[in-house]
């Protein structure tokens, strides 16, 4: 499908977070702009401290924005909402989070978790009804009935996420964001929840936002991806798009670390380290700009130059 026909479900503009410490304030977040379409993944990549969950975090409106703004379904979800509009966003955007264990509480046994936003938003006709919605989604996330009525510490961390993997669903949302949900999982039960993710997302028509710090996982399940470096966006383009034409030096540096399956190439393979210092920004100011395809760069004119004649040649 082109581009210009599909829905923007979310976007992302301008968007700003700073933290204070005393008279101090932090930018974390540094103009970003980004739109997400209905029923696509789109993932969030850099590394730990580069504002990925930030970003996750303002759009469920947990950090609050300094500047720019967020718009969900064409209407704007940052700043100050009606408790009715709060409560529509709250049941479409859920958010599943890296930590399974500090995400769910220990003292409410697995039913209560994954019901506590039915009984919240009264999403259910009965009491027959609850309990039929909490047993087939427990069914489809893998999980046994007999799970329902035991508390978390009883359970693994890939049991564990399978939890909140649930409690998010069966809200029925819209939209989606994941944040680093596999990070602390064993290998063997990542792709176990990738899978889910994607079931969930093609029986559903999930929109997902993935963050996350390992391209190869991203590669495999995303449609677009934004390359983020401290608080800016350093690139986005289609996923084979950048694994194909990675053009600025971070995202280069990203794709090195890949670890390769044969031990001599892994041997032989050579590291490439980031350094912002190579870029000369004092007279040419640097933007985010579109070379075509979707793909964008930030840059200055000179950069954007020579990545033109990387992507598309003289």
């Amino acid at each position: 499908m082109d581009q210009n026909e599909k829905k923007v479900l979310l976007s992302v503009q301008n968007l700003d977070v700073a933290f204070k410490k005393g008279k101090k304030a932090f930018k974390v977040i540094d103009n970003v702009s980004f739109d997400i379409y209905k029923g696509e993944t789109l993932s969030l990549v850099g590394e730990s401290g580069s504002g990925k969950t930030t970003i996750g975090r303002a759009i469920v409106r947990i950090n609050p924005c300094t500047a720019g703004a967020i718009y969900f379904d064409g209407k704007k979800i940052s700043g100050k909402l009606s408790r009715k509009e709060d409560r529509d966003v709250v049941r479409k955007i859920q958010m599943i989070f890296q930590d399974p264990s500090a995400s769910l509480n220990e003292r409410a046994t697995i039913e209560y978790i994954i019901s506590e936003g039915l009984y919240n938003f009264h999403l259910f006709k009965d009491e027959k009804d609850r309990v039929a919605k909490v047993e087939e989604i427990t069914k489809e996330v893998g999980l046994l009935p007999e799970h329902l009525t035991r508390y978390p510490h009883e359970f693994s961390g890939g049991q564990r996420q399978r939890v909140g993997l649930a409690r998010s669903i069966v809200m029925e949302p819209e939209f989606i964001i994941a944040d680093e949900p596999i990070s602390a999982l064993d290998v063997s039960i990542r792709a176990q929840v990738l899978n889910l993710l994607k079931k969930f997302q093609k029986e559903r028509g999930l929109t997902y936002l993935f963050i996350a710090h390992d391209l190869s996982i991203v590669r495999f399940i995303s449609d677009r991806i934004v390359v983020i470096y401290k608080g800016r966006i350093m690139e986005i383009a289609e996923a084979e798009e950048l694994f194909a034409y990675p053009l600025h030096p971070y995202t280069k540096s990203l794709i090195s670390a890949i670890p390769v399956p044969d031990p001599r190439i892994e041997k032989e393979k050579k590291l490439l380290v980031y350094d912002p210092s190579m870029h000369d920004y004092s007279t040419d100011e640097p933007s985010l700009v579109d070379l075509g395809n979707g793909h964008m760069v930030f840059g200055n004119a000179k950069e954007i130059e020579e990545y033109k004649k990387i992507r598309f040649g003289n």
